[in-house]
Formats: structure tokens, C-alpha cells, sequence
């Protein structure tokens, strides 16, 4: 894999994970506003962004992983 696809894809897996925890914030920002409530559901969408962030980067950050150590097999 050439470094610009690298490279394009680790910015493709911060935003993700920028978009992520952002989206959580404001649903549940909005759903405090909505429902009146204090921040309980902001927190609350904080820890799914959060959890959404760490699960989704996990999966796309494993087959570049699994690709690196089938090179580093193949070079020993």
C-alpha cells in the first residue's frame, strides 16, 4: 500500500472518530433541550460516540494491521 493511500486513510479514521463523538454530543445535547433534562443525555451520547469511535477505528484500523504482518512474514 503506497503512503498517500495510508495516509488518506488515517484521516478518513480521525474524522470518523471526530464525527463520532461530535454526533453523540449534539443528539444528546439536543435530547437535554428537548426533553429538559440536565446533561444526562449529553453524557449519555458522549459514551456512545466514544464507544461508537473506539469499535468503528478498531475495524478499520485491523486489516492494515493484518496486511503490515503478512509483509513482515514474508520479508523473515
Amino acid at each position: 500500500m503506497g503512503k498517500w493511500v495510508l495516509a488518506a486513510r488515517l484521516i478518513g479514521i480521525g474524522w470518523y472518530i471526530g464525527i463520532s463523538i461530535a454526533g453523540g454530543i449534539i443528539g444528546g445535547v439536543w435530547l437535554d433541550r428537548k426533553l429538559e433534562t440536565s446533561i444526562v443525555f449529553t453524557l449519555v451520547g458522549l459514551f456512545l460516540g466514544l464507544a461508537v469511535a473506539f469499535l468503528g477505528t478498531y475495524r478499520m484500523i485491523s486489516p492494515l494491521l493484518k496486511e503490515q504482518q503478512g509483509k513482515e512474514k514474508e520479508d523473515n
